[in-house]
C-alpha cells in the first residue's frame, strides 16, 4: 500500500484525496511551542461548479493552490498541524473561482473534525474546560463552540413520562442562578439525574412541573426528600398519589449535630477533661453496640487501660444534661437504624427535664415529620444515589475552579453524565 495510507490510517482520517509530499512531516515552533507539521495536498477533478453549477468542462481550470493550516489531535504528545495545500480552480462561465473540500474539517474553518471529536470526548470527563482546550490545542471558546455544535443542549430532557419513585435534592449553585441552590431530580432505583433546575424556590419548582402531564406525575408513587419544607408543599400540590419518604441520613444527622452540640457546651466549660471531649468526639457519636468493650488498651488523654465503651461511659457521666441526651440519641439511632417505629414513637413521647435544648428542638422537628418517617422506615428509599450525584457535582465545580454561566455547568454536569448525546449529524461526519 501507498505511503498516503499509512499516514492517513496513522492520523486517523479517511479521505482518497489528500497526497503527501516525500517530505511529509517536518518539526516546527508555533505559538512557542514545539509541533509537528504535516505536509499534503489536495486535489481532484471536480464534478460542477459548486457556484453556478455548470458540469465541469474545459472552461473550469485549475488555478493554483490555496493553503490551510489545520489543527488535528497531537501525536506523541506534540501539538500537530496538517499543512494542506487545497487545489483551486477557475470556471469561465462564471469567471469566479472555488476550492476543493474535504471531509477531514468543515469549509471556513481550521479545527479538524477529529479534534472536535477528541474534545467531544474530553468533556465527558471530570477535567475542566480549560484544561479540554489546552490539551486539545484550541481556546476555551472554540470547546464551548464544540459543545453547541456537537451536543443537542435545545433538546428538552423533562419527557411525559416519570419513574415511580424520585428523589429530591439541591446543591450550591453558581453566582449567575437565580438564587443560591440549584434543584436536582434523580430516578431513585437507577441513580440517573432526570434534570437540574436553576432555583430550588417553591414558585419557581411549581412552574417547572407544571409542564409534565398531570398523568406522568400521578403515576409517582414516592418521592424522597430532605426536611425542606417547600419539598412538601410541592409534592402535595403537584404529586398528590405520592408519598413523602424523609432520606435517613438526613435524621441521624439531626440528632447527630444536636449531641454534638451538647457535647461542645461541655467542653467549652470543662476545662479539664477538654482534650479528652474533643479527641473522642466520634465515639460518642457511634451506635452504643458498635463500640469495643473487649480490647484494653492505652488512649491518649488515659492514664490506665481502657476500652472503647468505658471512655464514652466516662465522657457522658461527667454531665447529666449529657449523659441524658446521650441516652435519648442512642434510643433514636437504634429506631432509624432498625426500622423500628415503636421504639421511636415511645422515645419522642417521653417527658425528658434533663437533655439539651438542641435534642428537644430535634425531638420536635422528628414529631413534626412522623408520618413521612413511616414511610421511610417501610420503602426503604433513601438519597444515596442523589448525594453522590451532588458529590460529583461538587467535584467537577471545584476542578473547574466554578462555572459563570448555570446553562453551561448544567451542560457539563448532563454531557459527563450521558444525559445529553451528540447530534447525529456530527456523529455521522466523525
Amino acid at each position: 500500500m501507498s505511503q498516503d495510507y499509512y499516514i492517513l490510517k496513522t492520523l486517523n482520517m479517511e479521505e482518497d484525496n489528500i497526497h503527501f509530499y516525500d517530505e511529509f512531516v517536518k518539526e516546527e515552533i508555533i505559538d512557542g511551542k514545539r509541533s509537528l507539521v504535516y505536509q499534503a495536498y489536495l486535489t481532484y477533478i471536480p464534478e460542477y461548479c459548486p457556484k453556478c453549477g455548470v458540469v465541469y468542462d474545459e472552461k473550469i481550470e485549475k488555478h493554483g493552490f490555496k493553503n490551510s493550516l489545520i489543527k488535528i489531535p497531537a501525536v506523541s504528545k506534540l501539538n500537530s498541524y496538517l499543512s494542506l495545500n487545497k487545489q483551486r480552480y477557475i470556471c469561465h462561465h462564471c469567471n469566479r473561482t472555488f476550492t476543493c473540500s474535504t471531509s477531514i474539517v468543515n469549509y471556513g474553518c481550521n479545527i479538524s473534525n477529529n479534534t472536535k471529536h477528541s474534545i467531544a470526548v474530553d468533556l465527558t470527563k471530570k477535567i475542566s474546560q480549560k484544561d479540554v482546550a489546552i490539551y486539545n490545542n484550541v481556546s476555551s471558546n472554540s470547546v464551548e463552540r464544540v459543545i453547541d455544535s456537537y451536543y443537542d443542549l435545545d433538546n428538552k430532557v423533562y419527557k411525559n413520562i416519570l419513574p415511580t419513585a424520585l428523589s429530591f435534592d439541591e446543591f450550591k449553585s453558581v453566582k449567575s442562578a437565580d438564587g443560591n441552590m440549584s434543584f436536582i431530580m434523580c430516578n431513585v432505583k437507577t441513580g440517573k439525574i432526570i434534570d437540574i433546575v436553576e432555583d430550588r424556590r417553591l414558585n419557581n419548582l411549581i412552574r417547572y412541573f407544571a409542564r409534565y402531564s398531570r398523568q406522568s406525575r400521578l403515576n409517582v408513587k414516592y418521592i424522597v426528600i430532605d426536611m425542606y419544607t417547600p419539598y412538601i408543599s410541592l409534592i402535595k400540590m403537584m404529586f398528590p398519589n405520592a408519598k413523602i419518604v424523609i432520606d435517613k441520613f438526613h435524621l441521624i444527622q439531626l440528632i447527630s449535630k444536636s449531641l454534638n452540640k451538647t457535647r461542645i457546651k461541655l467542653m467549652k466549660k470543662d476545662k479539664v477533661n477538654y482534650n479528652k471531649l474533643k479527641r473522642y468526639w466520634k465515639n460518642i457519636l457511634k451506635y452504643r453496640l458498635e463500640l469495643d468493650s473487649s480490647k484494653w488498651r492505652k488512649y491518649t488523654c488515659f492514664k490506665d487501660l481502657t476500652t472503647e465503651l468505658d471512655i464514652v461511659n466516662y465522657l457522658v457521666s461527667l454531665d447529666k444534661e449529657l449523659e441524658e441526651t446521650y441516652q435519648v440519641y442512642q434510643d433514636l439511632l437504634y429506631a432509624f437504624q432498625n426500622d423500628n417505629l415503636t421504639v421511636l414513637e415511645e422515645t419522642l413521647n417521653k417527658k425528658y427535664n434533663n437533655i439539651s435544648e438542641y435534642m428537644k428542638t430535634s425531638i420536635k422537628t422528628i414529631k413534626e415529620y412522623t408520618n413521612y418517617i413511616k414511610n421511610t422506615f417501610i420503602t426503604k428509599y433513601h438519597n444515596g444515589y442523589v448525594e453522590g450525584n451532588n458529590n460529583f457535582i461538587k467535584v467537577l465545580k471545584s476542578i473547574a475552579f466554578g462555572f459563570r454561566s448555570f446553562l453551561r455547568f448544567k451542560a457539563r454536569i448532563m454531557i459527563c453524565k450521558g444525559l445529553i448525546n451528540p447530534k447525529l449529524k456530527e456523529a455521522e461526519i466523525l
